[in-house]
């Protein structure tokens, strides 16, 4: 019988062993390369005309991205008093949408500096493809918020900032963050409902299968797509 180098006997591997060891080895495979994506809101009450509309348009976000490789999200969210919150990793739409259905809009002011300091957070610990932030004001110190957003552009984590509104500070505060980070600030049309569906798709895309993956989906004929890589440097 073999025996290890401080004497003791070593058991022969099973074929259950084997099996289970390379299930583990195939998941891992499969984790690392899996994209992951920060999707998260201001779930204030000024957000609660347009909440259940991002809700809905999530679903298409991991359709398109189980078609270019899969996607991990998570979701973050701030609301009342000083109350900001996390989702674990989940690769199911649904399972999102239902997280998201027992969040309801409270009033308070933006957190957006926890979102940042958490998306870095996370990056640190495992790579992450890039944040996804739909918000329609910001009641922070700014400076404050593009460190936070340079840091993350060392770290190779764009932030794409979809405005709400047209609120004039708000603007230049998500240009500065999305700029900062390497990535792009887009302000949404509410004359156009399905406009903010179609970019969150090629949000998924790009952090499921990259700027190529993107550049496919475009030639597809996509105007999500299309207007997304138009935004991109």
């Amino acid at each position: 019988m073999a025996r290890s180098s401080q004497g003791g006997a070593v058991r022969p591997s099973s074929g259950a062993d084997i099996s289970s060891f390379l299930q583990a080895a195939e998941q891992s495979r499969k984790e690392v390369g899996r994209g992951r994506l920060v999707f998260a809101l201001d779930a204030t009450m000024s957000r609660q005309p347009t909440w259940d509309r991002a809700c809905n348009v999530q679903a298409e976000m991991f359709e398109a991205a189980s078609a270019s490789g899969g996607l991990a999200m998570q979701l973050v969210y701030f609301r009342g008093f000083g109350e900001c919150g996390a989702s674990k990793w989940v690769d199911n739409g649904r399972k999102l949408a239902d997280l998201m259905s027992r969040i309801d809009c409270r009033g308070g002011t933006t957190q957006i500096r926890k979102v940042l300091r958490h998306t870095l957070d996370e990056a640190r610990r495992r790579k992450v493809q890039a944040l996804v932030y739909i918000g329609d004001c910001v009641e922070e110190d700014v400076d404050g918020l593009c460190a936070r957003a340079g840091e993350m552009g060392v770290l190779g984590v764009p932030a794409f900032v979809f405005q709400e509104g047209a609120e004039p500070h708000a603007t230049r505060a998500f240009r500065e963050i999305a700029r900062l980070s390497g990535g792009a600030h887009f302000a949404l049309d509410s004359g156009a409902p399905g406009e903010l569906a179609a970019l969150l798709k090629a949000a998924a895309v790009y952090a499921s299968a990259g700027r190529d993956g993107l550049e496919r989906l475009r030639r597809s004929g996509d105007d999500g797509a299309r207007l997304f890589l138009s935004h991109l440097r």
